[in-house]
């Protein structure tokens, strides 16, 4: 096995809770572990709608997880960090983490690689794509959502950050994310891992890169195909607007005008939506996408988009199991180390994970 070093530079790890930060953590997590009665009081009136009811936890975070779409991109991005800060502070770390870099497109990209204590295949590897309308989030925003993938699956996963819009738009988070992508494989034993037993993942505009990543390469270059592809509230139409952006496009956490304010970042010229590398369920042939896992939430406007793509892998003979977790809302894995509901939604996430993995022949390397 090749000395997985050879990536390694200084670690760079999040920048650690202050006090505060660990007292509000401790304390949120506090409250939304009261029984759930004394939730509700505290919560308010249940929230009901297309015959779900949102979990009372989860409608106690929902107060304080509205942003603004206009609130200008640089303070979204220092209110992502500093939101993340807060919630890592509840999380105990599960993994040994250490920075990494990998090629983009036109540079080095950072990376985190995450390597649970104790491994089900330490050779199987996720390939993570955070979130964050392609315009914000990065490796720590997202340090607690692959900690504890990478210690519930029981495999390795490596964060990748790619450039971001406005600065860099489409195509330059989905060139950076295939680049990665295909280096890793290419160079799987600089990371002790199997190249037949790499997955590809992400959250919301993560999982719109994972999704482009694993239909083009999957059309291109068979023999690197993802062995698994997991998809987390996944953006995958930047065309159509479906019954679910008017049913939840408002009050929230990710509304309409925020949506579309991503889009306008990452993709402003509507010439390049049907692009099936910004809105992968257009994909003429879904045939050679890989077996995959969907979480949707109930109170997203996303949430119709990713079960149709569902629907349309299994209509194209992909085996695919969609989820949705009715009571929660868009950005439940970035809480889950306050709040028990989105934990378990996770969890189901990262057991669907190690199922996928748990089964993959080694390969010949490709290098």
């Amino acid at each position: 096995m090749a000395d997985r070093r050879s990536h390694t530079y200084a670690d760079a790890l999040p920048e650690p809770p202050t006090l505060l930060d660990r007292v509000a953590a401790i304390g949120a997590r506090a409250l939304l572990s009261l029984p759930e009665p004394a939730l509700r009081i505290v919560a308010g009136r249940p929230i009901r709608c297309d015959g779900q009811q949102l979990a009372a936890s989860a409608q106690l975070i929902l107060r304080f997880a509205q942003a603004p779409a206009d609130t200008p991109v640089e303070k979204m991005r220092a209110l992502a960090r500093q939101r993340a800060r807060m919630l890592n502070a509840a999380h105990r770390i599960r993994t040994h983490r250490r920075a990494v870099t990998v090629p983009g497109a036109t540079g080095e990209l950072a990376a985190r690689l995450y390597e649970p204590a104790r491994t089900i295949r330490p050779e199987a590897l996720l390939v993570f794509f955070h979130g964050g309308g392609w315009s914000t989030g990065g490796l720590d925003s997202h340090d607690m959502v692959c900690d504890f993938l990478a210690a519930e699956a029981g495999v390795q996963v490596l964060s990748v950050e790619y450039r971001l819009a406005p600065e860099d738009r489409f195509p330059a988070a989905y060139t950076d994310a295939l680049t990665a992508y295909e280096h890793i494989v290419a160079h799987a034993n600089d990371f002790g891992a199997d190249p037949a037993a790499i997955a590809v993942g992400g959250d919301s505009a993560g999982g719109n890169l994972a999704a482009a990543v694993a239909q083009s390469v999957g059309l291109d270059h068979p023999d690197r195909r993802p062995a698994f592809l997991m998809l987390l509230y996944p953006a995958l139409d930047a065309v159509e607007r479906r019954p679910s952006w008017q049913l939840f496009g408002e009050g929230f956490g990710l509304t309409d005008a925020l949506v579309t304010s991503f889009y306008q970042f990452y993709a402003p010229d509507p010439v390049v939506h049907p692009d099936p590398r910004l809105s992968p369920l257009r994909a003429v042939d879904k045939s050679a996408l890989p077996p995959t896992y969907i979480a949707t939430a109930g109170f997203d406007l996303l949430r119709d988009e990713g079960e149709q793509y569902g629907q349309l892998l299994q209509e194209a003979g992909v085996p695919v199991q969609v989820r949705r977790h009715a009571d929660l809302y868009h950005g439940f894995a970035n809480q889950l180390g306050i709040e028990s509901v989105s934990r378990d939604a996770v969890a189901a996430a990262a057991a669907a994970l190690r199922a996928g993995l748990a089964m993959k022949r080694s390969r010949p390397p490709t290098d």
